[in-house]
């Protein structure tokens, strides 16, 4: 996703299925556990799960799209050598400017 990229309700756009929304959010919703780098923005598009419009299904689709072309990334978790682990998280506390909603990320 762009920096300062701003989705809104879009209620003047069409309506998409709400049934392949669902299901594309929940396969990046699994994804998110080898590649951690789409886990914002797939957070992000989940929120208008209640009601996606077209812009947001396009969206989620370059998701899809950022995914093939980097299908050699991806996190490795070796069975039997040790590694140190460091995590790091971020808040804003009712950032959002459509919902005044919470938005964490981490790494």
């Amino acid at each position: 996703m762009a920096f300062g990229t701003k989705l809104t309700s879009s209620l003047e756009k069409p309506a998409a299925d709400m049934t392949l929304y669902h299901q594309m959010i929940g396969s990046l919703m699994y994804l998110t556990a080898s590649k951690p780098d789409i886990m914002f923005s797939v957070c992000y598009y989940a929120r208008f799960q209640a009601n996606p419009r077209e812009p947001h299904l396009l969206a989620v689709k370059n998701i899809f799209h950022y995914l093939k072309r980097t299908s050699s990334l991806g996190l490795w978790y070796p069975a039997n050598s040790g590694f140190f682990v460091q995590a790091f998280s971020n808040d804003d506390l009712g950032g959002c400017g459509l919902d005044r909603k919470s938005t964490t990320g981490g790494c």
